[in-house]
């Protein structure tokens, strides 16, 4: 707490010291909840007018006074998202087309904020339901498992992992396995982001 303190009193957020920090003192630290320890995400609210190169120059002159680790600077047209918000899907594809943006920034901020927290999704498919979970970036299969169940991780046979990109292109399971695409893979096997996953296990 005391070097801490000194971290602070010198305007230093914990954020940038905590790596530095002992295993057993970080783990301590996880139950106080200190704001400045938490990464930090900046948005930054731009008009229509400042899409494009103007935004990027933006972004260069704030990264330059917060570069810091564990924060992220990135710009939303406000007014934009609301508009995109009160469209249907198809209808917010042209509009973001006929902008010349290939995402809408509500998307690249829940990305950002998942490679800020070290964050990352896999997906579970069935006949009737499709679900993301959330797990730490570099989590194995074993842990994957262990997200949906605890008894899934203690019976861990196998993972079935078809790659996000190889479904979408394949569109079906069936065409999946015609391409080469799906594999079975242990409990060291590192999750990929988006990676679709069917458990094996005994219980």
């Amino acid at each position: 707490m005391k070097r801490l303190l000194v971290s602070l009193e010198d305007n230093v957020p914990l954020r940038e010291v905590i790596d530095e920090l002992e295993e057993d003192d970080s783990r301590l630290l996880r139950g106080f909840g200190f704001l400045t320890a938490k990464p930090l995400l900046i948005l930054l609210n731009i008009g229509e007018d400042q899409l494009g190169d103007p935004a990027i120059e933006l972004l260069r002159t704030v990264r330059e006074r917060f570069i810091s680790p564990k924060v992220m600077i990135d710009t939303i047209a406000g007014k934009i998202e609301m508009e995109i918000g009160q469209l249907d899907p198809d209808d917010a594809a042209v509009f973001l087309g006929d902008l010349g943006i290939t995402e809408s920034g509500l998307d690249r901020i829940i990305s950002t904020s998942f490679d800020l927290l070290g964050l990352m999704p896999f997906f579970t498919v069935g006949p009737d339901e499709c679900r993301a979970w959330t797990i730490r970036q570099g989590a194995t299969a074993v842990e994957a498992a262990g997200e949906i169940h605890t008894d899934i991780q203690r019976g861990f046979i196998r993972a079935e992992v078809v790659g996000y990109d190889a479904m979408i292109a394949a569109g079906t399971m069936a065409e999946v396995r015609k391409a080469g695409e799906f594999r079975r893979e242990g409990k060291t096997y590192i999750v990929q982001n988006g990676d679709i996953i069917n458990f094996l296990f005994n219980v």
